[in-house]
């Protein structure tokens, strides 16, 4: 599949009438695993990559996430979506940057946030947040695939669960061309519904946090149309290591590795 096919394969998923899973994989062999699995798209998570690398999320600079991106894009057949965390950057114009870039390491697909990284000030105002989301919109739609812009609104994930303002924010996204909505951290099933309902784009529901725990087929029927994990894989991954890690050194036991994958399964995976 060329990048345009992926593109148009990737906003297509959007339009379906239930909604769909896109995990996501922090390297090159979790991504081929998921892609071996069955599932129809991966996102990138800057925060399982982060972890990955032995860093704090936020802290992997733009070209590091790049080459990220670009290696994990080349990696499978499948469309790919990319965490871009807030652009790196607060000019609309180095947002606008990061989506061509990001596009041109061989994604389909990405999201800007409305968080400016800074505990002090977390949250952009609304005006800013719109003016960085119609920026990406605009580099998107100039590209000559199709590039499915994702506008995330991040006040559950920043101790602001303001309902009525994440709403709000979601709509002046809307206005401003994003093709999918994200809140990240709603707390229960009638804030996933109001959003969905306050809005007209395909919205991406989180889980894989603590709290809320929905399955696909009850997203679907609220009216979600995507649904993402963030570095919840990479945790879980990492949930299994330290337990085993813990294991060795607290009991001097190995019972951790009956439930380890079977590296023939794996030799497979990669192998095909």
């Amino acid at each position: 599949m060329t990048q345009a096919d992926k593109g148009r394969a990737f906003r297509q998923l959007h339009e379906r009438s239930s909604a769909f899973i896109i995990p996501n994989p922090w390297d090159i062999g979790s991504a081929r695993i998921l892609e071996h699995i069955g599932f129809e798209a991966l996102a990138t998570t800057s925060m399982g990559y982060a972890f990955s690398l032995g860093k704090l999320d936020t802290t992997v600079g733009r070209d590091e996430m790049l080459a990220h991106i670009a290696a994990l894009a080349g990696a499978t057949s499948l469309p790919v979506n990319a965490d871009l965390e807030n652009g790196y950057g607060d000019d609309p114009r180095t947002v606008a940057e990061t989506i061509r870039l990001a596009a041109a390491a061989g994604v389909v697909g990405g999201s800007i946030e409305d968080a400016t990284g800074r505990t002090d000030d977390p949250i952009y105002a609304i005006d800013l947040a719109v003016e960085r989301v119609r920026a990406a919109v605009a580099a998107a739609r100039a590209l000559p695939f199709p590039f499915t812009l994702t506008a995330r609104a991040e006040n559950y994930l920043h101790g602001r669960p303001d309902l009525e303002d994440t709403i709000r924010r979601l709509k002046a996204f809307e206005d401003a061309g994003a093709e999918v909505l994200y809140a990240p951290g709603l707390r229960s099933k009638d804030d996933i519904a109001a959003v969905v309902t306050s809005v007209q784009r395909p919205v991406n529901v989180l889980m894989g946090l603590q709290g809320v725990l929905l399955s696909a087929g009850e997203l679907s029927a609220i009216g979600a149309r995507r649904i993402s994990v963030g570095s919840a894989l990479y945790r879980t991954a990492m949930g299994a290591f330290l337990r085993a890690a813990n294991e060795m050194h607290h009991q001097g036991t190995f019972e951790f590795a009956a439930d380890a994958a079977n590296p023939r399964d794996l030799g497979r995976i990669f192998g095909s």
